[in-house]
């Protein structure tokens, strides 16, 4: 059975063993497990019911990544996407009036939509149109944004009217986050192995000490034993799409702004990662397995309408599995494999903290950086596309927006330095897109 699996996935090959792929697996879901009820937790705005949407979700990131790690042997996972599920709920049925029912229908359109492009190897020429200084500023815009949604999950950084954004105080989950982000560094410069999930486990515990004391103090804790440990999964949104309705002519802004996000999403996300995690193939300077990858992707958002959720993407948390050695599709499959449980046990990742994971968030983000050692930061007409990249995705809350802008960028100058030739025909397709969405936005 070992040798079989070494074999399937080329362990060997790719310099890893089963070991390291299964630790990457886990520290790829620990990293990304917050979905499990934060994802249920906005659709449920527009509507549906937790409970089912809860199933949904754990249904979709389950089977997307183990798809992923079948198909294309890469350690990406996937899960339904935040971003996207806000403009679900917030834009699309609360803001537009949609049923929640047409509303997944058009993810669904958007998916088969979506593995039409990939099966037509469109999604790969999108890919080799991406300049590589674009590659490098989304990577490491990528990597801030990690940090900062670390940062901002235990109030280390919050909003402020006067300066946009300020410290958040010395709380004591900041307190909790500073001792585990400090120690998860220390196990990393030790080359420990599995150091990150040892900083998550034993940040957690200290959570669990820290807030008993906070209660015995009648103060409210940041984790806590969870009351029940079993939950019946629900299927109530279970295809209860409506994919008539969907197909209405007034759906295609919301079908094309599906497809757009999920698109610029996924491939933003797979290229930084893979630029981070050494998965370019040298000869065509393209990630490895892109068009299985891409295809994986795709299939993914058609299961998430199915299922009863918002797009499925490529999670950029998959870089804290890829920093832990992941190399292949079995970190993928492990992480998907780890899903499937909390259809019956979510109760228990109120044993896991934010104060936990945050450090973790916080020290991809500054692995993720090293790609921008290759930017020629002397030539403005390089740099520029890459900064906007680089600033754009973490201010913005938003990697599409970083992207884009980096696109427009690069095609501007190119064009006023009579650079013309330069541009491919797929990168102005992708800036004619990428202003439509900026106008629909």
């Amino acid at each position: 059975m070992k040798e079989r699996i070494e074999r399937f996935f080329q362990l060997g090959e790719k310099g890893s063993d089963i070991r390291t792929e299964v630790t990457a697996g886990i520290a790829t879901f620990l990293t990304m497990a917050y979905i499990i009820v934060v994802n249920p937790g906005i659709l449920s705005d527009a509507g549906m019911p937790f409970a089912g949407v809860l199933f949904a979700t754990v249904m979709t990131a389950a089977l997307s990544s183990i798809l992923m790690g079948l198909l294309a042997n890469l350690p990406f996972a996937m899960a339904p996407g935040m971003g996207i599920n806000a403009f679900f709920s917030y834009t699309l049925v609360i803001g537009m009036g949609v049923e929640w029912q047409t509303a997944l229908g058009a993810v669904f359109v958007s998916g088969v939509i979506f593995v039409i492009l990939s099966l037509f190897g469109v999604r790969e020429r999108i890919v080799a149109a991406i300049p590589l200084t674009v590659r490098y500023g989304v990577a490491a815009g990528i990597g801030l944004f990690l940090a900062l949604i670390g940062l901002t999950s235990v109030d280390f950084v919050v909003g402020d009217e006067a300066t946009v954004v300020a410290f958040g105080g010395l709380t004591p989950e900041v307190a909790l986050f500073a001792v585990g982000l400090v120690l998860t560094a220390w196990l990393i410069i030790r080359r420990f192995l599995g150091a990150l999930i040892i900083g998550i486990v034993a940040t957690s515990v200290l959570a669990l000490v820290v807030s008993l004391f906070m209660e015995m103090a009648d103060q409210p804790g940041f984790a806590e034993i969870p009351e029940a440990v079993f939950e019946w999964p629900s299927f109530e949104v279970f295809l209860a799409l409506d994919i008539p309705a969907a197909l209405s002519l007034g759906m295609i802004l919301p079908i094309f702004t599906f497809l757009f996000t999920d698109i610029f999403d996924s491939l933003s996300t797979f290229v930084g990662v893979s630029e981070v995690g050494g998965f370019i193939d040298p000869k065509t300077n393209q990630p490895r397995n892109v068009g299985r990858a891409l295809l994986a992707d795709g299939i993914s958002t058609t299961l998430s309408g199915l299922l009863g959720t918002s797009s499925g993407t490529t999670y950029i948390e998959s870089a804290a599995g890829v920093e832990e050695g992941g190399r292949t599709g079995l970190t993928a499959v492990v992480a998907g494999l780890l899903f499937l449980p909390f259809m019956f046990f979510s109760p228990l990742l109120a044993l896991v903290p934010e104060a936990a994971t945050a450090p973790v968030l916080v020290l991809v983000g500054l692995f993720m950086l090293k790609p921008l050692e290759r930017v020629a930061w002397d030539d403005f007409e390089t740099a520029l596309p890459a900064f906007l990249a680089l600033i754009l995705i973490p201010l913005t809350h938003n990697i599409t927006q970083g992207i884009v802008w980096a696109f427009l960028a690069y095609t501007a100058i190119k064009l006023l330095r009579g650079k013309w030739r330069e541009l491919t025909v797929t990168l102005v397709i992708i800036d004619i897109l990428a202003i439509i969405a900026l106008l629909a936005h």
